[in-house]
This record gives structure tokens, C-alpha cells and sequence, in this order.
């Protein structure tokens, strides 16, 4: 089965549910990095909000980017999406290894540190991108993104994110995102809370079998959960080629271009989303020079 995400309105329209189960995608993106399973864990929660959150967007040409950045050993996370959602995104460190934490389980937060900050850039086709800066508060992630919709974007907002991994990779992977509509009333949201709590972590529910539609109504207490959308599968993908490769070549200039030309008269680069690697050989590094002085020929004319 491939990975499903679905939005539901729940007690009559007054509370919007989006559940996600993005298992497969999280487990590519643990083969492609080769990360270790502190880092999928923390890794998996970021795909899923960011790939959550991208739904929301309206055009396929939007653009979600989501950096996370803490004080612990992970480094940076970054993760961008379009809404379908295609996401694709990067670690600066895949393969730290801790301790469990004291309650037996990997341990998120020390991995991706308690103080540091989410910042989210929204480009939705207006003149200037949404930028949202929110600070870690816990660096479990989910928490984190909870205050980020409080702080940010001023709603109150219940975030759950899981990965279980084993040996043999990730086992579950899935989150979900309510937000009580402007007509929700105190019980509704009552009624939402004491749900989520005995409801217990979304993993286990995704480990246990349960659908996307199971979690909805475990979770928000309402057995009479409306489907809005149940199309959308989430994908781990890169979109680079040698093309956007040949591009990053012409913007280090020409001097170093030169350089590497005389040095090693070759060029290798790797993709930080997927780590596919590009070879360019002396002839194509040539030729990328000579489109380089054809620029900057152009631009000196156009100055006079």
C-alpha cells in the first residue's frame, strides 16, 4: 500500500482534521541518506508536518520551505514541498547515534536540541514570501510545531507526529494536524482534547493497522467524520537534474571555474536532497566557460 494522507470536518464542519500516514516516504528518505534512527525519527516527523502543511497550499506552483535548526548533534534539517505533496529535503548530520532517552525510546529532542528555532517560508505567488519564525520549545518536533501555529500564524492547533523504526527500517510513520474552525464551540474542543489523549501516539495506531479514517474518529471523538479530500499521496522526490547542476556551475563564476579546469579538469556534484552525483568532464566545463564569458560579454554591452 502506498502512503495516503485525508482531510476530514469533524462535528458538523466545526473542526478540520488532516491525517497522514507517509510511511513509505519517510523510509526512502532514511535509504537515501542512509540516516541512523534517531535521526529518521526526527527526520520523519519534519517530512510529515512539512508535507501536512503543504496541502494547505492552494497551487501546485506554491513553494513550502521548512528549516529546523537546533542545538543538538542532528545540525540543520531542511525539507521544501509543493502541495501535492512532493517533498524532498536534507540533514546535516544522518548518522548520529545516543542513548535511548529515560523512557526507553529514541531520543528526539536530545538529537535535535531544545533551544533554536523553526522557520517556515511560504512563496504563494504574491510580490514577497510569508516568512514565520518561531522558537524550540521542546525539540520533539510536534510540540514545536503546535507553538509555530500559535506564534506564527495564530491559530490553536494539536499536532501529532510519530516514526517507529526497527531493524529493518521505518515500521510507521504518520501524523495529524486539527484545527478547531472559527464556529467551533468549547465542547468541541473538549471532546477533541480528551480524544487525542486516549487515543495514545500516532505510530502505534499506524503499527496496529488502523486507517487513516479509524485515526480521524479516534481522535476527535466524532464517529460521523466527513471525507473531504482522500486523493492525496505524499512522495519523497527530487526534482534535480544535470541541467539545475550546469546552473549552480555558472553562478560560482568564472576565475574558480578556471581554476577547476586546470587543477582537475573535472567536476563532480552532489545533490544534497537525494545525493545523486553529476559529472561534468572537461569539454562540458569548457563549454559551461564559454556561455559564462558570452554572459558577462552581454551584460558590458548592455552598461554602454
Amino acid at each position: 500500500m502506498s502512503d495516503k494522507m485525508i482531510k476530514f470536518l469533524a462535528y458538523e464542519g466545526r473542526i478540520s482534521v488532516i491525517c497522514a500516514d507517509t510511511t513509505k516516504m519517510v523510509e526512502e528518505a532514511r535509504k537515501i541518506h542512509d540516516m541512523s534512527p534517531v535521526v529518521t525519527a526526527a527526520f520523519g516527523r519534519l517530512l510529515t508536518i512539512t508535507a501536512i502543511m503543504a496541502t494547505e497550499m492552494k497551487s501546485s506552483k506554491d513553494k513550502l520551505t521548512v528549516q529546523l535548526k537546533g542545538n543538538g548533534p542532528i545540525g540543520v534539517m531542511i525539507v521544501t514541498a509543493n502541495n501535492k505533496p512532493i517533498v524532498k529535503g536534507y540533514v546535516t548530520n544522518p548518522v548520529i547515534e545516543l542513548p535511548l532517552n529515560e523512557d526507553g525510546k529514541l531520543d528526539v529532542s536530545g538529537a535535535v536540541g531544545y533551544e533554536g528555532y523553526i522557520n517556515v517560508v511560504k512563496d504563494i505567488g504574491l510580490k514577497d514570501p510569508y516568512i514565520g519564525i518561531s522558537p524550540l520549545i521542546s525539540g520533539e518536533i510536534a510540540e514545536d510545531f503546535a507553538n509555530y501555529f500559535v506564534n506564527s500564524e495564530q491559530r490553536n492547533s494539536a499536532v501529532a507526529l510519530g516514526v517507529l523504526v526497527d531493524k529493518n527500517g521505518v515500521r510507521a510513520s504518520g501524523g495529524y494536524l486539527i484545527n478547531p474552525m472559527p464556529d467551533a464551540t468549547e465542547e468541541d474542543i473538549s471532546k477533541v482534547e480528551q480524544s487525542i489523549f486516549k487515543a495514545g501516539a500516532m505510530s502505534k495506531m499506524l503499527d496496529q493497522n488502523l486507517s487513516l479514517v479509524e485515526i480521524a474518529k479516534k481522535v476527535t471523538g466524532d464517529e460521523n467524520v466527513k471525507i473531504i479530500e482522500d486523493s492525496i499521496i505524499p512522495e519523497f522526490k527530487c526534482d534535480c537534474s544535470k541541467e539545475h547542476m550546469e546552473d549552480a556551475l555558472m553562478t560560482i563564476g568564472e576565475e574558480e571555474l578556471k581554476d577547476i579546469l586546470e587543477k582537475e579538469g573535472k567536476a563532480e556534484l552532489v545533490c544534497h536532497f537525494c545525493n545523486k552525483q553529476y559529472q561534468f568532464d572537461r569539454s562540458e566545463l569548457e563549454n559551461i566557460l564559454k556561455n559564462i564569458e558570452k554572459s558577462v560579454t552581454k551584460i558590458e554591452k548592455n552598461d554602454k
